[in-house]
Formats: structure tokens, sequence, C-alpha cells
């Protein structure tokens, strides 16, 4: 399938807006533990949805919406956030960038895609220009914090790969809901049991937390799975490179960071990764469209 400008030009909102996630995370919610936020950021905003569109799963969707909603949300926030505190925004963002690799091999063996050379050749040139954006000598590493990106980076490809696999037939809206709120809520246990408490939110705390839930995860993610949809793995993935080269723009603009000639390298490499990606797609026919079962969802 030819990915079409604006398929591509709403997909890639997303991982644009997922990029201040560091900045939002750092400036404005420092006491709250990585469990608590990635709970704050889904719960809210899978209920949200899901009072907006009042549909609900069934049938195999129940067990569906769980596996994606801890693949896609849980997991993966938790394993986000965990390395956003463990690890230097530089190191997290390099170890997170390999996502769109795992993609390319994880759409081969679950969708029967053909591993493309080019596929592949984007994804580590995205990676090398991630790596020369954000990086810097004195980065520490710390073997928790990369072990949590790493586990984070294959669980949302795993989950981005079985949502393209698993399109239900009902709305991004609805589909996105099912996802937030599945993974909001396996996280209240694991919160309950490791933090005990949530602070009281100052108001700081609730701009940061209104930016990551309604914006940072209520829309983002329908745009997401929406991209999913209409879009081959590789060309969604590829796109995830513009959430560190997002993050080094604001650092530059909003805290007065300079960006150095190796960074300016690193945003053209990243730029080209992207549209390396898709020339790998062209002429590929699209994947097959959504479950068209209506006794497995319940309106």
């Amino acid at each position: 399938m030819k990915a079409t400008l604006s398929n591509l030009s709403l997909t890639a909102i997303a991982p644009i807006v997922w990029g201040t996630t560091y900045l939002v995370t750092t400036e404005f919610l420092p006491g709250f533990s990585p469990m608590t936020v990635a709970l704050l950021r889904a719960l809210p905003a899978g209920l949200l949805l899901l009072a907006i569109v009042r549909r609900l799963p069934s049938g195999i969707w129940w067990m569906r919406s769980l596996i994606l909603g801890a693949l896609n949300i849980s997991m993966f926030l938790s394993m986000l956030f965990i390395a956003a505190y463990r690890l230097p925004g530089g190191v997290a963002g390099t170890v997170l960038s390999a996502q769109p690799l795992i993609v390319v091999f994880l759409a081969s063996f679950l969708l029967s895609n053909r591993i493309r050379p080019l596929a592949i050749a984007a994804a580590v040139i995205g990676m090398g220009g991630v790596a020369l954006l954000v990086l810097t000598p004195s980065a520490a590493l710390d073997w928790a914090g990369i072990i949590a990106g790493l586990a984070g980076a294959t669980s949302m490809a795993l989950g981005g790969v079985l949502a393209r696999k698993w399109q239900p037939p009902v709305s991004p809206l609805s589909f996105t809901s099912w996802q937030l709120t599945a993974g909001g809520l396996l996280l209240v246990p694991v919160v309950l049991l490791v933090d005990r408490s949530i602070p009281i939110p100052t108001f700081s705390n609730l701009v940061g937390l209104t930016w990551l839930g309604l914006i940072g995860a209520a829309l983002t993610y329908v745009l997401w799975f929406r991209g999913i949809g209409r879009l081959a793995p590789s060309v969604v993935s590829s796109l995830l490179f513009l959430s560190p080269l997002t993050a080094v723009l604001l650092g530059w603009a909003v805290l007065g960071q300079s960006l150095t000639a190796l960074q300016i390298a690193g945003i053209a490499l990243v730029v080209g990764s992207i549209w390396l990606g898709q020339r790998a797609n062209d002429g590929i026919e699209p994947p097959p469209e959504a479950e068209h079962d209506a006794t497995n969802v319940t309106p």
C-alpha cells in the first residue's frame, strides 16, 4: 500500500507529541513514580474515550483488548517511564529507537511480510540518527534502565504488529478506548502494590498529567492505531524516530540548548530513514481488512 500523505501526516502527530514526554515528566512530574504516571496517563484517557464511544468489546475482543492493552499501554508505558527516570534522556531515546527494527522482524513472523533489506537499512540509519541526536560522551549506562527500554520497545513493537493483525470492525476511537482502559486497569494493582498511594497533585502536576493524558494518550493513540490500520507496520514504526527528534528540538527551542553539528547530522539521518522506510514499502499490497464479525462487538 502506498502511504498517502494524509495518513502519514496524521499518524506522525502521535510520535511528535510523544516526544514531549521527557520534558513534561522531568519538569512537571518529578515526584511521581513511573508506574503512577503510566496509570494516570492511560486510565482516565481510556475511560473518557469509552464514555464517548459507549461501545464495549465482547467475545474474543475482550481477550485481545487485554493483550493489546498490556503490550501497548501498561507494559510499554511502565518501561518507558522506568527508562526515562533511570537513564539520561539520550540513552533512553537511543535504546527505545530499536523498536522499528524489531517491528521489521515481528511483522515477518506474525504477518508473513517479506523482510526487505531497505526497511532494515532505514531502521538502522534511524537508530544511528537518534544516537547522534541524543547521546553525549558523558552519558551514563544503567543496565536496569537499558533492559527496561528494550522491554518497552519490544512490547510496543509486538503490540503494534498484533493490532494490525487483529483489526476490529469498529472505529479507531473505540479500539483505542478498549486498549487504554484495559492497560490502565492492569496498572492499578501494580501501583497499589508498589507505590501504595498516589501523591496529591499540585497545579503543575495537573498540567503535566492533563497533557500526557488528553493529548499524549487519548488523541495520539487514536491517530496511532488509525495509522496502524492503514499503513505498513515498518512505515508506522519508522515514524517513531520523530519522538527523539521532537525532544531535541524542544530542548533547543524551550530550554535554550544548542544544536551541535553532529545533532544536525542526526536530524538529516532521521528524516532520511523515514523516507527510506516509506520507499521500502512502495508497491506492497494493502494488508487484509478488519475482521468483520459483528457478533464479537457489543454496541
